[in-house]
């Protein structure tokens, strides 16, 4: 039982990590960012590059949000910032570029699964079990990042800014809020996110150019049941991902895996706010 109380814990915050760029750029651009998957998929390479280079794992998060910054940055001035007015296309565009990264990481590492070097390994013994040490960072990087991310979006003048646009993007341009800048912090900071929660998976999968797909349809469904909250995307995670491991656990993993999509799906059904607010 111990052991798996903390298998719904740390899946959780596995899942809250995986979905927390893709909820920060909903929010502010109210667009879904479908090359979410792509920027894992880079963020698990980059990784791979650090195993193969012989270099510490622990710089492979670092070289991981630096990739998805500065490809996030780009991918913000040239693609999606000119349909910003056009939602529907700017999810279209993001799908097709996602689709385009997956195609360059194929061509430039294969198709071939691959493994990287985890900065910890072992277990530790914890209650009446032993359970896995890096499952555990896991857990606590979830919670320095929720509160990084609450503490920028409460208590800066950009987190102000951000809120201001979330809540009335036309009245913020009224104030003399520069919009399009927290638009671009938004999604560079969004994709730099992304591209870390999938060099932090790494040690926990193989790496694959595929990798990022069924992550970014779990994380899309987790940000649909969380509006814009990261309260609610905490306790969808916990909810919808302790659900995750119940089912795979006592039945099987395919079945496990589809867990959070089904669940959502009738959550939104019968409450169309999810675990937000209304």
């Amino acid at each position: 039982m111990t052991s798996l109380l903390l298998d719904v814990m740390t899946t959780a915050g596995i899942l809250f990590v995986v979905a927390l760029g893709l909820l920060i750029v909903y929010g502010v651009l109210k667009i879904i960012n479908f090359a979410h998957g792509g920027f894992l998929t880079i963020g698990g390479y980059a990784a791979l590059v650090v195993t193969s280079l012989g270099w510490s794992p622990w710089l492979a998060p670092l070289l991981a949000l630096s990739t998805g910054l500065v490809l996030g940055a780009a991918v913000e001035r040239v693609v999606v910032r000119p349909l910003y007015n056009r939602p529907l296309d700017a999810i279209l565009a993001t799908w097709g570029l996602s689709i385009v990264l997956v195609q360059l990481i194929t061509v430039a590492f294969g198709r071939g699964v691959q493994f990287v070097q985890s900065p910890v390994s072992g277990a530790v013994p914890l209650l009446d079990t032993s359970y896995s040490l890096y499952r555990l960072l896991m857990l606590g990087v979830a919670a320095v990042l929720g509160v990084a991310v609450a503490a920028v979006l409460q208590g800066t003048r950009l987190g102000l800014a951000a809120r201001a646009v979330i809540m009335n993007e036309n009245l913020a341009r009224g104030l003399g809020i520069n919009s399009d800048l927290v638009r671009f912090v938004t999604f560079t900071a969004g994709a730099g996110l992304a591209a870390l929660a999938g060099c932090l998976l790494t040690p926990l999968l193989s790496v694959d150019p595929l990798m990022g797909l069924p992550w970014l349809l779990n994380a899309f469904m987790l940000v649909m049941v969380s509006g814009t909250s990261l309260l609610a995307l905490a306790t969808a995670s916990l909810v919808l991902g302790g659900a995750q491991v119940v089912v795979s656990t006592y039945t099987n993993p395919v079945l496990g895996g589809l867990t959070i999509v089904v669940l959502a799906a009738l959550l939104l059904r019968i409450r169309p706010a999810g675990f937000a607010r209304g």
